[in-house]
């Protein structure tokens, strides 16, 4: 438990220090917007005034068009800039205070999703108005053209509603471990349309319409099991006092709890099975499996307990 607990500190700080670097390109470039916004505000009658050089006639109609662009352009680039420093701030905000659990972390990668897509949409749109250009009509046209392409887009909205409904439900998070058509492996990222999984440097895409009889294997500590053989001729009773003294000496690494012993499971065909069993994280369950084998071997050799060979009795009538 303690291993889980400190590899989902090791993703939010991860997500934090991602958070804290916004990178020395994107850093300079907002800055030098920011200057530029700034200038432009304080010597703002200069530039939209009624009266400047970019209303002045030169004589040339290409002149005049490309003149009088240029605040338009200063106006685009304003609402850029003021965009994208408040966004980044919401954003910056959103990883540093809701990445503390597995579920805030989920939750906080789709709003940062929803609001990249939310704030792309609504700046074309403040900017399109910025050009002269109806945006009334646009969003009235936009809406039945939304709902003719959405007739032919259900994948999609399905898509995005299947995965708002997994996130709200808290089905899986990111960092567990679920199966999902007999692929098992970690979620690593859960976009509105898609989710991925990693399992042994592979990543498998799925859509989250897709996504049906998940198996969260991470919700609960998932049990590592190992069945060994001993032979028909050992005293059974002698046996499990033995294990009764030597198991609670037996220390897995990776394991939450102490190994058990669950009786006898089956009587085979060459011996009889032990069953034994130990909980751990789900990322850790075949390593604890090979280690726990490998000790219950080493238990039995210093015993002097058997594990058989498969026998073949021939009988001659």
């Amino acid at each position: 438990m303690k291993k889980h607990t400190d590899e989902l500190k090791e993703k939010t700080e991860k997500v934090k220090a991602k958070a804290k670097k916004l990178g020395p390109v994107k850093l300079i470039v907002l800055l030098l917007l920011a200057v530029g916004t700034v200038c432009s505000f304080v010597f703002y009658d200069y530039i939209f005034g009624a009266e400047t050089v970019f209303t002045a006639e030169y004589g040339s109609d290409f002149l005049n068009g490309l003149m009088g662009a240029i605040p338009r352009i200063i106006s685009c680039i304003q609402i850029i800039t003021i965009t994208s420093i408040v966004t980044t701030l919401i954003l910056f905000v959103i990883l540093r205070l809701f990445t503390k659990s597995q579920r805030g972390l989920t939750v906080s990668r789709l709003c940062c999703n929803l609001i990249k897509w939310v704030v792309a949409i609504i700046l074309v749109i403040v900017i399109l108005a910025v050009w002269g250009v109806d945006t009334t009509a646009l969003i009235t046209g936009a809406g039945v053209l939304t709902l003719v392409i959405g007739l032919g887009m259900q994948s999609l909205i399905a898509d995005v509603v299947a995965g708002l409904f997994i996130v709200f439900e808290n089905e899986f998070n990111i960092g567990d471990i679920i199966t999902v058509d007999d692929f098992r492996g970690e979620v690593i990222e859960m976009g509105i349309r898609t989710t991925k999984l990693k399992a042994e440097g592979n990543i498998k895409i799925f859509n989250n319409s897709d996504l049906r009889k998940i198996l969260n294997q991470t919700s609960e500590p998932s049990v590592a099991k190992a069945y060994i053989d001993i032979e028909y001729s050992a005293d059974l009773g002698k046996v499990e006092k033995i294990i009764e003294r030597c198991l609670p000496e037996i220390k897995i690494e990776g394991a939450v709890e102490g190994v058990t012993y669950n009786g006898v499971n089956s009587l085979g065909a060459s011996g009889v099975q032990l069953y034994f069993s130990v909980k751990c994280n789900e990322g850790n369950i075949f390593s604890v499996q090979r280690a726990l084998n490998g000790e219950l071997k080493n238990m039995f050799d210093k015993n002097g307990i058997n594990i058989p060979f498969n026998q073949l009795v021939v009988h001659n009538g």
